[in-house]
């Protein structure tokens, strides 16, 4: 067992410096974080890697950030690596708790805001959310087809940010 230690040590550049590693044991820290976080994707929620909501958004950005630095040296290997796993874990448990809590899905996902009802423009929501009146008319023509807001029932900015559009009939 000493012997596997050993060359998993040699081959992986455990315990040396970041800038001492060779090409051989980046690339298979490379290769090693590579199917992990595969793993680490498949075990995640579908909605992780659409980012649907800052909430997923977050787990993709730290989870890249913190395996990259088990590839190049910077933080140690194997406990980074689980790390990645604990973070996956989290993100799942606030998920499933977001679904069976209305108010921690807000805290953690966010809510949608309406932007237009029955034609009329709501300022105040729009400036929360930094949507101009352009950003909205634009989104308009792209997604509801039209130019004329008198035609728009409700539109609503999304936990995701996009706008969705219901037309008046």
């Amino acid at each position: 067992m000493n012997a596997l230690s050993q060359f998993a040590e040699a081959l992986l550049g455990l315990g040396m410096e970041p800038k001492e590693l060779t090409f051989l044991q980046v690339s298979t820290r490379g290769l090693i974080v590579f199917v992990t976080t595969l793993i680490l994707v498949r075990l995640s929620s579908k909605r992780s890697l659409a980012e649907k909501t800052a909430f997923d958004a977050v787990l993709v950005v730290v989870i890249g950030s913190m395996l990259a630095r088990a590839i190049n040296g910077s933080a140690p290997f194997f406990p980074t690596l689980g790390g990645g796993f604990i973070l996956v874990i989290i993100h799942r448990l606030f998920g499933l708790t977001a679904y069976f809590s209305h108010a921690f899905g807000i805290l953690v996902k966010g809510k949608s805001d309406v932007l237009v009802q029955n034609g009329t423009m709501h300022c105040k929501n729009m400036i929360w959310n930094q949507i101009s009146e352009h950003d909205l008319k634009e989104d308009m023509r792209l997604q509801a087809k039209t130019e004329d807001l008198s035609k728009i029932k409700v539109a609503r900015v999304e936990r995701s940010g996009d706008i969705s559009f219901i037309k008046s009939e």
